[in-house]
C-alpha cells in the first residue's frame, strides 16, 4: 500500500463526509424524519472517523497494513454507503432492504481494521 494512495483515500473519504453531512444538515432535513436524520448522520460520522484514521495512518505509513487499508476502505463503503442508501431510498418510499444486513458487515470490518493496528501496536 502507497503512502499516496492511503492519504487519499482519507482525503476523498473526508471530503465526502463533509459534503454528505452538508447535505443532511440542509437539503435532506426537509424530507427526513428525525429518525432517518440521525442514522444518516451516524454514516457521515463514521465515514470521518475512519477517513482521519486513514489519513493519520497515511502519514504513518509504515505502521499500516494493507489488510487495515482495506478494511477501513470496504467498511466506510459497506456501512456508510449503505446506511446513505437506506435512508434515502425509504424516504422516496422504495426501501433497498438488501442493504440492510451490508451495513452490519462494514461495522465488523471496520472492528478488524482496529483489531489490526491493536496487533500492530502490541
Amino acid at each position: 500500500m502507497t503512502q499516496h494512495l492511503i492519504i487519499a483515500t482519507g482525503a476523498i473519504f473526508g471530503m465526502l463526509a463533509v459534503i454528505f453531512g452538508a447535505f443532511g444538515a440542509h437539503a435532506l432535513k426537509k424530507i427526513l424524519s428525525t429518525d432517518q436524520l440521525h442514522s444518516f448522520e451516524v454514516g457521515v460520522r463514521y465515514q470521518m472517523y475512519h477517513a482521519i484514521v486513514l489519513l493519520a495512518l497515511g502519514f504513518n505509513v509504515k505502521d499500516i497494513t494493507s489488510a487495515t487499508y482495506w478494511c477501513f476502505t470496504i467498511g466506510i463503503v459497506l456501512f456508510s454507503f449503505s446506511i446513505y442508501g437506506l435512508i434515502l431510498s425509504d424516504a422516496k418510499g422504495k426501501k433497498l432492504r438488501f442493504l440492510g444486513p451490508v451495513t452490519p458487515i462494514g461495522g465488523l470490518l471496520f472492528v478488524a481494521g482496529w483489531l489490526l493496528i491493536l496487533l500492530e501496536a502490541l
